[in-house]
This record gives structure tokens, sequence and C-alpha cells, in this order.
């Protein structure tokens, strides 16, 4: 008896242990995850929630789970980065990673940014119906607010903010890069560190599989939603329209630019090992809520090696909202034709894609509705009758979150394994080994 107790604590560690290989799992998470939304599209339709009471207990349920999912999430980005910074500053590779990590930061906001405008010009959708609805409240971007979480009174308080997670990606990238000029001095505290961060990393893949579940109600929630705002008909053609965009840049374009740059033979690899975090990504419409996946994934189905993987993924993943753009493009001309009959001039078509552009990188502290959050700044910017414009969507938002997330959760998954391939810090696991 006593021997097993003493064995007990190291079953526990060995159990918890198969979360850091792909190679224990009986079942993909991928199935999980299509399966718990499957259910979860079956219960917004088996299940009545039109009362208000039942109704009310479905998001409730929907954002503890969101809650739960970013439970982990500020100490393994955290850790994991300091390590990351650590490591490659070590290996004389930090530089050469920033370098292609601001080159896929700029080249997919331009990318998307050119793909949205495009589609939209293309294709004409039919005219909202003007409401009568007037702004009540301003909103902006809070750059202001975002500088000052950049740099608090403590530098702790970084690691307070569940929100805006550059402020905790930059004080861990200053431990890691101080811990690399005296490693010596420094290796109890590294070795506490990739302790910590390890174990953050089993925490949160103990999460994901049980969030599993969880995704039934987001599921549900989603579809409940989704149903109201397909119901008029007004934002068919939109959702049509964006649907057609994430196709052609998830199987078309990505794939060819990944086939292009890194010589990669097999590029819908990357795509098969995103289905769960764009699954997540596209149903809770949350960057931070879908981090760890892409995070996990890049891991142990990518191979991207983890020095690159909690560095370039985080920092993507906050900064390359180029789906956030590509979506405030497409809304913003939508109103536009809406409000008027006459064609948007070039002048004002270049300082949509500038703003746009350039918004794209400073939505970090706006992890979910981005896009709207862009559209409403557009839309008060720009004047003329136009400060109320952003309300004809809001009945949409729903849909705009989805679409900006899905194709942020994309950037972050081609652009992480570009950025690897191109400083040496993939190892490539075959099909069957993914998780």
């Amino acid at each position: 008896m006593r021997r097993k107790q003493r064995e007990a604590p190291w079953t526990v560690l060995r159990l918890l242990k198969q979360y850091e290989t792909p190679y224990n799992h009986t079942m993909k998470v991928w199935i999980k995850y299509l399966i718990g939304s499957v259910l979860g599209c079956l219960c917004a339709f088996l299940i009545p929630f039109d009362e208000a009471v039942t109704n009310n207990a479905l998001f409730f349920i929907a954002e503890i789970v969101i809650r739960i999912g970013r439970y982990a999430v500020v100490p393994l980005v955290s850790t994991t980065a300091a390590l990351a910074v650590f490591k490659l500053v070590q290996a004389k590779l930090f530089w050469r990673t920033a370098l292609w990590t601001g080159i896929v930061l700029v080249a997919s906001a331009l990318l998307l940014t050119f793909i949205g405008i495009n589609a939209i010009l293309i294709v004409k959708l039919p005219r909202i119906p003007i409401t009568a609805d007037t702004a009540t409240t301003s909103v902006t971007l809070g750059l202001s607010d975002g500088v000052r979480a950049l740099f608090p009174y403590s530098s702790f308080e970084t690691l307070g903010n569940g929100t805006f997670l550059c402020a905790a990606l930059l004080f861990s990238g200053i431990i890691g890069a101080v811990l690399a000029t005296d490693d010596a001095t420094f290796r109890p505290i590294i070795t506490l560190i990739d302790v910590l961060s390890k174990l953050f990393y089993t925490i949160a893949c103990v999460i994901m599989e049980i969030l599993s579940i969880g995704m039934i109600a987001i599921m549900c929630c989603w579809t409940v939603q989704f149903r109201v705002v397909i119901a008029s008909g007004i934002f068919v053609p939109l959702i049509v329209l964006l649907t057609i965009v994430l196709l052609i840049v998830a199987v078309i374009v990505y794939p060819l630019i990944t086939y292009i740059l890194c010589h990669e033979p097999k590029p819908y690899r990357i795509l098969y090992a995103g289905i769960t975090p764009l699954l997540v990504a596209f149903f809770s419409g949350d960057a931070n809520f879908t981090l760890p996946y892409i995070i996990r994934h890049g891991k142990e189905s990518i191979g991207i090696r983890r020095r690159s993987n909690g560095s370039v993924i985080p920092f993507l993943s906050i900064c390359a909202r180029s789906g956030s753009a590509l979506v405030a493009v497409v809304s913003f001309v939508i109103i536009w034709r809406s409000y008027s009959d006459l064609p948007m001039p070039f002048s004002t078509l270049l300082w949509l894609l500038s703003l746009s552009f350039l918004f794209s990188f400073v939505l970090g502290n706006v992890p979910t509705g981005g896009a709207f959050t862009v559209v409403s700044v557009l839309c008060a910017l720009y004047g003329r009758g136009f400060e109320a414009g952003y309300l004809l969507l809001r009945p949409a938002l729903l849909i705009l979150n989805s679409f900006a997330a899905a194709f942020d959760a994309l950037t972050v998954l081609y652009g992480s394994y570009i950025v690897g391939i191109k400083t040496r810090l993939v190892i490539r696991h075959t099909i069957p080994h993914f998780i």
C-alpha cells in the first residue's frame, strides 16, 4: 500500500506528460472539437432558447468556457516567451527571427487588405437598409491605454492583464534577453522558467482536452445568435462573400505562398494541423482564447521548435490582425454603398486601405471584435454623415468577429511556419503523428 501511495503522484505526472507528445492520443483533437461543434449545433435546434432564462444560462455557460480557456494563457505566454527569447539570443537567431516575423507581419496585412478590397469591388453586394440609430458613444482603438498597459508603474502588473497580452510578452522578452547575457549566473532561474513553461503548457493541454466538451456550449451559443443574424436575409450575401474569400485564402493563397517560400511539398499539412484552432477561432471569435491551441498545434503537429513557437506565435497573434483589416475594408465599402450611389473615389479608397493596414497592428488590446472596432473608428474619422454608419453592421457583429478571427488564425499558423522554416527551427512531423 505504501509503495502505491508513493508512486501515485508520479503516476499523475506520467499521465500529464502524455500531453507533451502527439503520439499517445487515441482520438485526434480536431475530431473531438468537431464532434463538440456538431453536438452544439444540434442542441441549438433541439433545445428551445426563446425564453430569457434559458438564453441567459446558455450565454453564461459559454462565457465560463471562454474564461477557462484563457485561464492559463498569461502564465503560458510569459514563461514560454522568456525561455524562447533566451534560447534565440543564445543561438544568435533572435534578429533573424525578428526580421522574418516583421516581414510576415507587414506582408500578411498588405496581402489580406488587398484581397479584401478587390473582393468587395468585384462583387457588388446589396445595400443594407438605413436605420435611424445614432451613435451614443464614440469608439476608439484605445492606443493611449495600450501604451500605458505596456509600461505600467510596476512591471509585474503586466502579468495581471489577461486581455492585452503584449504587455506580458514584452516583459518576458526583456527577461529572456537579460538571462542570455550571463547564462551561468542565471542558470537556476533559467531552469525554473523552463520547468514553469512545461508546467503551464501541460495545464493548457489538459484544459484543451476538457474544453472539447465545452465546445458544445460555444457552438450552441454561436448557432443561436447566427440564426438571428440570417433571419432577415440582409446579411446572407456578406456571409457568402466572406466564406468564399476565406476558402480562397485558406486553400489557395496561403498554401501557394508556403509552397513557393518554404519549398513545402505538402502545404496543406499546415491547414490540416490548424483545423482545431480554426474551429475555435471562428466560433469563439477570441484571439486570446485561440492562442494556446495554435501554440500546441504549432509544436506537436507542425513541428515548430519551442524557441520559435513560444515567441513568434504569441507576437503574431497579438499584432498580425490582418484578417480584421480585411473584414473592416469589406464592411466599410458596404456601408459606403448603403449610403451613397456614387463610386468610391480613389483617394478615399487609398485612405481606407492605409488606415486599415495600420490599424491591424494595434488591435492587441481588442482580442475579440477587432474588425468592428476598426470599422467604427473608420466611420468616425471619415465623418461626412458616416459617423453612425457602423451601426448598420452591428446586427452582424457575430459574423464579422468569426471571419476576422479565422483569417487571423490562418495568418498566425502559416506565418509562424514560414518563420520557423526560414530560421531552421522546424522539425517536420508526419501527418499520422499530428494531434
